[in-house]
Parts: C-alpha cells; structure tokens; sequence
C-alpha cells in the first residue's frame, strides 16, 4: 500500500501522508510525495492541492533511524540535496500547494510544510524544528525559509530551542494562514480553492527579506550566538545560529549549500550520535514487556502515598499534578500540615514564576488529601510508600497495607537502596510489589527507577511503565539489588570523589572539573543540595549489616560533616558554607584541614592532580561498575544505564550517558585505565569481567 493516498474531492487534490504510527518521514514516503504532487499537477481534474496527514498527526518528523546511515560527511550531505531538491520541485508547483496541519508539524515534516505555498492548521496543531535535541539542524532548508517566512526571531527561536508554535503563535508568526476551526479537510479545500481562483502561489524560497529588516536580524544572531557557551555540547546551537544567519545575508541556494554542509558535519558528530543513542535509549526503556493473552496492566485512577516527608510530599505533587487524585498519609495532622504548607509554597511559586495560574494551581492541590488513617486506601489503585529509610519501618508499613488495600492494589516502595523482595514478603501478595524509585525532588526530576522484585508480575511492570509516562517520567526498569542502579553506580562514582580530595584535588576543582566535562554541578554540590544526611544512613544501615557501599578504601570526611551537623544547603553548611537565605557555595577552609587529616591517617602523601585525571577517574569508575551491573542483570542493556545517569545525575547528554562514553573512547582505553588505576591503587579497582571479556571479544558497543 502507498504512504501517500491519492484523491480528488471537488476540484481539489487531496494527498494523504499515511505512514503509522506519526507519519514519520523515510524515503519511500518523500518519494511517494514527491510523486504524488507531480501527479496533481498533471491531472487536469485537480485545481489545487492539499498535502496533509493521516492518524493523528501531520508529521511528526523525519525517521530518526535514517540518520544512522549518514555515517559520513559525503554520505549525509548526498541525502540532504535529494531532499533539498525534492522540496523545491514541490515548491515549483504549478497549482497552490496546502498543507493542512493537525497535531505535530516537526522537524522534516514542518519542513515539508515550509515548501508548500500555503498552511492551515487546527487549533491544536504544534509546529516546530526540534532537531537541535538530536545534535543536529535541520537539513532540509528549514534554516533558509523559515527567516523568509516568519523573520530572524521566530527561525531563531525555533531551531536553536526546539520549542514549538502552538497554532494561534504559529499564525501571529506568519508560520501558518489560517487556524481551521472546523473540519480541517474542508477548510483546507476552500482555502485552496479560493487560490486556485485568484491563480495565487507563494513559494516560500522566494520571499524577500526585507533590506530594513537585515540589520535587526544580524544583531539577533551576534546575541543570540554570544548568549551561548561554546564547546561541544551546543554544537547544533551555533551551527543553527549560523545558518539562519546565512539564510538573511546570502541568497536561497548559497545558504541552502551552507545549511548542508553544517547539517552533515552535526549528524556525524559525537555529539550528535550520543543524542540519538539517548533518543533510542528512552524509547527501549519505556517498552512495555510482553503480556500473556487477556492480561491488562491496571489504570491508575486514584494513588496514596504514605509518607508526607520531603519526598512523599513531592511524590504526591507528581500525581497531583497528572491530574490523579491522590492520599497523603502520616502520623499526625501537624505533619500534615507542614507537609501541605511545602507543597502550597511549590505551587504559589509557580504562579509567581508564570508556570501556573492561580485557578489552576488551587485545582491541583485539591486533588491531594491529607489523611492519618487507613480508612480510604481500599479504593486506590496504587499507594507509594515513602517513610524513612529503614528497613524495619517499611516491613511494617507493607505489612499493613495488605490488610487495608485491594487485592490486586499496586504497593510501590521509594526505597533507594533497601530489598524489595524483603517488603514484597511481609505484604504477603509479592505478585503485585514493586520499586517506584523517585529522585528529589521528586517532582520535578525526570528518572523513574522501577525496581522489579523477584516476584512482581508483568503487569504490574507494565502498570508502572505506562504510570510514569502519563507522570511525565523517564522510566528505567532494573532489578532487585543493593542500590539498583543509580545508587550502586554513585558509590563508585563518590568513591573517587571523596579519594581525590584526600589524595590532594579541591572539592572545588573536582567540582569544577566535572561541570566543565558537562555535568550541571559537581558531586560535592551535588551532595549539598541532596543532604549529607541521607549518605551517612545509608552508611549506617550499611555497617549494621556489615556490608559497605563499594569495594575499597571509603573516606572519613562524609562521616566526619555528619557528625559536625553539616548536612549541605539544608543547615548552612556541608562541602560548601552557605550564607543566610543563599545557595552559592564558598569554599571553606574546614574540608581542607579534614581532608589533610584524613590523608595523614591513610599514609596518603598529597600531590597535584589535574583536571584530566578527576575526570577519567570518576568516569571509568561508573564506565568499570556499570559493565558489573549489567554483568549481574541488574540493568537490561548499557543504554538503560545511560538513561538513569543522564536523568538521574545530570550526565551530559551531548556525551551519551557513561556507557556511550565508554564506547566513544574506546573499551581498550577504559580497560586500560582499570588496570593501571588497579597497579597504582589497589585491587578494588578491579576490572569488570565484562568489559574484560568485550575487549578480549573486539567489541567496540558494550549492548552488542
């Protein structure tokens, strides 16, 4: 069956994208366009022509896999003039082209909008050229007709941020004729009609810009280009500037050439093919497992939360803010009370801040109820528990939950690091048990661990996946061990950290050092702003059971500023000291002195340490334990890794995730770095017998 239906309905040509599930634009489907409009403007039938899509969406972009065969700057700069030819033929129509929009107009598919001469849209409609999230620019003259179009700002706008347009902006932008309140069909086929009666055509390519306009357009450019960093990571930022930029100074066909050339040298970058790995990435950890015939995962309509603590408060914000009715418990009203004071400030911030209004914030805090008994839980369908970290109090609480809930009510624990095969047996229903690993705060951090027990049925697994994407979550599934993921892999990753200082390294130079590599903040500001006090249990629980968080030498220090009552930006003071109602960090000079005893304890004699070696140190630390995660079937595949450490810890995404990174470098050269990290430190630094046995194998990916 073609991708692209053909019908004439009343004069008009109708072309049908139909490509499921959004229309996705591969090479057979431009070509069935291609020929499909050189067809309408042959058939004496046709007046006019509209392109549109069908399903639910115009089209929501080109196929992303594609991209993956430009592996060459030869290779992609061959496909992108095949493309760039194909829209000006259809630019070059004889009779009106229309493109009638609904849902998504994105990436090559707002690009195909651009060649026609004219778009209409619904009002839901979403326009934009998000292909800077894949380290890329558009490739198919988006950069040269969107300024003709819509002016500097609005291209600008669209191809450095990936923001779209909802229609009613897209209209005031010029990006689209007419907002169709009806049936979007017919109003598309009157508006083409009426010019193919006035013989009007506009080809996009061809508008003037206009002369006065230029030096208002290059002076949003020179600020847009000065208000962004330069390095790797916005690669496809400057490229996009750039371009635009041409798109004002140069004509059509010269800029067009530009805009190839730098779409190709993005789509073969690094940096590029990181961002798509994480594109793919997100979409294979979000899969729903394959279910027995008849079995539905379970709606989540209405949640508890027993826990009202910093995180069970912000757990129940994330429901609240789905739209998901949802049960606060604690203890006693005044614990509510403080609790639901926190979340009322959350929210009156947002309505300050523009995010929200304030009918709507008060909507969604009507939908979260405080409680202090059982009494309600047997209509939920799902209760997070969120009580502190100790293993005694959580058995208790699931204990309990069996005995106020439905049968076949979904019991999630928030636990980071406890068994949860421990709290599925005291529920006595293990089937229906499951980690729902949220990160603080919990409402606005994207990563959802979910923590498969030993017993947890794919239905409830699937239950969850489809939760936490309706809850706008990254979901991740991972197996029942010590930590999970995320929390197993930090140890590692802290471990150096905390070693570093000692061994003579600044907490702000290991800061810095990471940030500079692309991390949002470095661990210890990391530690800061999540609370040293929640380690240091971590810690306790841990040698209460004689077990430690990671092999090797573990420093004092963390232990030493519990102790001392500094516990980050909470009390004033942790790696960092904190000025009354300020949240930069100063550096003080009571860590030095900890970390020159602790040194002195340990025989360590302090020495300079560079930059590059913070960095391979911590990233061959969680590059070495993560190939040990996957190698106990904890994670499914190395790219689930890479989804927890970038929406859990802030890897930069530009770099993959720590696994990507690994393969980027090579797995001999981080094998090589465990070994010699092993001769100079000791046995802890192991290597995985994984990574050992891929470069013994020539493996270049660590997945296959």
């Amino acid at each position: 069956m073609s991708t692209v239906h053909y019908a004439v309905i009343d004069g008009i040509a109708v072309l049908t994208i139909d490509n499921p599930p959004v229309n996705a634009l591969g090479e057979e489907v431009w070509t069935a366009v291609d020929t499909a409009v050189a067809r309408a403007v042959a058939d004496p039938a046709a007046t006019a022509i509209v392109l549109t899509g069908a399903g639910r969406t115009f089209v929501a972009g080109a196929d992303i896999t594609v991209f993956e065969q430009l592996t060459t700057v030869e290779r992609a700069m061959e496909r992108s003039a095949y493309t760039h030819a194909m829209l000006c033929r259809l630019e070059d129509s004889a009779k009106p082209l229309v493109a009638a929009i609904h849902g998504h107009a994105l990436g090559g598919g707002l690009e195909l909008a651009l060649a026609c001469h004219y778009r209409v849209a619904t009002p839901d409609a979403r326009l934009g050229q998000p292909e800077v999230s894949l380290g890329i620019i558009p490739g198919a003259g988006g950069t040269q007709r969107l300024p003709r179009l819509c002016g500097v700002d609005v291209a600008l706008r669209l191809c450095t941020t990936g923001t779209p347009l909802d229609a009613a902006a897209a209209l005031a932008a010029h990006l689209v004729d007419l907002v169709v309140d009806g049936d979007l069909l017919q109003g598309a086929r009157q508006f083409a009609g009426e010019r193919a009666s006035a013989q009007a055509r506009r080809p996009t390519r061809e508008l003037p810009i206009p002369a006065d306009s230029i030096p208002a357009g290059l002076e949003a450019c020179r600020q847009a280009r000065n208000a962004v960093a330069p390095g790797p990571a916005n690669r496809a930022v400057l490229a996009a500037i750039e371009s635009v930029e041409n798109g004002v100074t140069l004509p059509f066909d010269a800029g067009s050439v530009r805009e190839r050339e730098l779409f190709a040298e993005c789509v073969v970058s690094t940096e590029s093919r990181a961002l798509r790995h994480l594109f793919f990435a997100e979409r294979d950890a979000a899969r729903l497992p394959s279910l027995p015939d008849g079995v539905t995962p379970r709606t989540v309509a209405r949640a508890a939360v027993v826990g009202a603590g910093t995180m069970g408060s912000g757990i129940a914000m994330v429901f609240a803010n789905a739209g998901i009715p949802v049960l606060l418990k604690d203890v006693d009203d005044a614990t509510l009370d403080r609790s639901l004071a926190t979340i009322r400030g959350t929210y009156d911030s947002a309505v300050q801040k523009g995010r929200l209004t304030p009918e709507g914030a008060e909507r969604t805090l009507a939908l979260i109820t405080p409680v202090t008994t059982y009494e309600q839980f047997g209509d939920v369908d799902l209760v997070v528990e969120a009580v502190f970290e100790d293993l005694a109090l959580k058995t208790r609480t699931f204990a309990e939950l069996a005995g106020v809930t439905a049968a076949d009510c979904i019991l999630a624990t928030n636990t980071s690091v406890l068994d949860v095969d421990t709290l599925a047996k005291a529920s006595g229903r293990p089937a229906q048990v499951v980690g729902h690993h949220y990160f603080s705060p919990a409402h606005l951090m994207s990563l959802h661990e979910i923590v498969r027990g030993r017993q947890t049925s794919p239905a409830v697994v699937a239950a969850s996946l489809t939760l936490a994407r309706r809850l706008g979550k990254v979901p991740v599934v991972v197996g029942n061990a010590f930590g999970f993921v995320a929390n197993r892999m930090l140890a590692y990753y802290l471990r150096e950290a905390h070693l570093l200082l000692e061994e003579g390294a600044s907490v702000r130079q290991i800061d810095a050092a990471m940030t500079t590599f692309g991390f949002p903040v470095g661990p210890f500001a990391m530690q800061d702003i999540a609370g040293l006090d929640v380690g240091a249990r971590i810690r306790q629980h841990l040698r209460s059971t004689g077990r430690r968080r990671s092999e090797g030498p573990q420093s004092e220090i963390p232990d030493r500023l519990f102790e001392l009552g500094r516990y980050g930006q909470k009390t004033g003071a942790g790696w960092y000291r904190y000025e009354p109602g300020s949240r930069t960090p100063l550096s003080d000079p009571i860590i030095d002195d900890l970390a020159h005893e602790a040194a002195k304890r340990r025989r360590i004699v302090r020495r300079d340490i560079t930059d590059e070696e913070i960095v391979s140190r911590v990233t061959t630390a969680l590059a070495n334990e993560g190939c040990n995660v996957l190698g106990d079937r904890i994670a499914r595949r190395a790219s689930d890794i890479d989804v927890v450490y970038c929406h859990g810890f802030g890897f930069p995404r530009h770099r993959g995730g720590p696994m990507f990174h690994a393969q980027t470098i090579g797995l001999p050269t981080v094998l090589s770095r465990v070994q010699e990290y092993e001769a100079r430190f000791g046995d802890y630094w192991r290597p995985s017998p994984l990574l050992e046995k891929l470069v013994t194998e020539g493996r270049t990916s660590i997945d296959g």
